[in-house]
């Protein structure tokens, strides 16, 4: 082979390297939960980097969303049905919700979760939320990564199966196996 045949062999090798290691980075940073320090209505902060080893579900809505004021009954089932096995829950209510509103529909939920007023849009820029639409919902497995990003209603049955394969260890899920487009799980 000569010494040109070989440079250019050289060179193609690099660059196919170094794309697969930016690929490789780039899918994981994007993939990674976001370390960031919530606070709830009752003023405890939640840092979502302290729930590594659980599965944690944290989804976006609003008072004046229909689907989200329709899945609150259902999330907050799944939440009692799964919280003692170690399921985290989060609720984020979107910036322009007034609070006095949000602690409305909580008491009359009775929504046993923990929620969090996002009016500085803390949670949805550390979610990468571009666009905020509700109820945006995102499902980290226990390694800390996003596993999955619903926009839309929720399909509870699937959900819950998802969860329960993490909670029992059959699930991988250190990678997003979704791509986060509007498309469900």
């Amino acid at each position: 082979m000569s010494q040109l045949k070989r440079r250019y062999l050289a060179i193609a090798l690099l660059v196919a390297t170094l794309a697969a290691g930016a690929y490789w980075w780039a899918t994981d940073y994007a993939t990674r939960a976001p370390e960031v320090a919530l606070t709830t209505t009752s003023g405890k902060v939640i840092h979502l980097s302290a729930l590594r080893g659980h599965p944690v579900l944290v989804t976006f809505w609003a008072t004046t969303c229909p689907s989200c004021m329709k899945e609150l009954p259902q999330l907050s089932q799944l939440y009692r049905d799964l919280a003692p096995r170690g399921l985290k829950l989060i609720g984020i209510s979107v910036y322009y919700d007034p609070p006095t509103q949000v602690t409305e529909v909580m008491r009359a939920f009775k929504i046993p979760y923990p929620v969090v007023n996002d009016v500085m849009m803390t949670a949805a820029r550390a979610f990468r939320m571009a666009r905020l639409v509700t109820p945006t919902t995102f499902l980290i497995g226990p390694d800390g990564h996003v596993v999955a990003r619903y926009t839309g209603p929720l399909d509870f049955p699937r959900l819950r199966a998802r969860i329960d394969g993490m909670l029992d260890g059959r699930t991988r899920t250190a990678a997003l196996d979704v791509p986060a487009a509007h498309r469900k799980d």
